[in-house]
């Protein structure tokens, strides 16, 4: 597993953000006096639901690409690839919460948020896809 010991990292990174997230939208919630669960009005332009809504678009988007990652070391994916595909995940990831937290017009949809959604998950395809050939092959 050594030789996987970059990727290991970015997964828990990962893992990291979204419960750093979590704590940041329930402490958010917390001091406007904000019940658990939705926040509404469900506007861009509500800071505490951008809060909430970063931290989930970070739980939605984390099973997707943990499982393939960790199914990927088990199949013996190459380890350069696999750290590189992890890393640019976060990379893409950290820029997304970047970007939507300030709010503006980045954060809107259709733009530079919604790039780096669709970023991430073409990221995660291509994981899926690589760890798919390394299982068949």
């Amino acid at each position: 597993m050594a030789a996987y010991t970059f990727s290991i990292i970015g997964v828990l990174a990962l893992c990291l953000v979204s419960v750093v997230l979590a704590i940041n939208s329930g402490y958010s919630k917390g001091r406007a006096g904000a019940l658990s669960g939705p926040v509404l009005p469900a506007d861009d332009e509500n800071l505490l639901y951008r809060i909430d809504r970063v931290h989930l678009n970070s739980v939605e988007a984390l099973a997707p690409f943990i499982v393939p990652a960790a199914l990927a070391m088990m199949v013996g994916v190459r380890p350069a690839l696999l750290a590189v595909l992890v890393w640019l995940y976060v990379a893409i990831r950290l820029a997304h919460v970047a970007i939507y937290l300030p709010g503006g017009n980045a954060a809107k949809g259709g733009s530079l948020r919604t790039i780096l959604y669709v970023s991430g998950a073409l990221v995660t395809v291509i994981l899926i896809a690589v760890t798919g050939w390394a299982a068949i092959a």
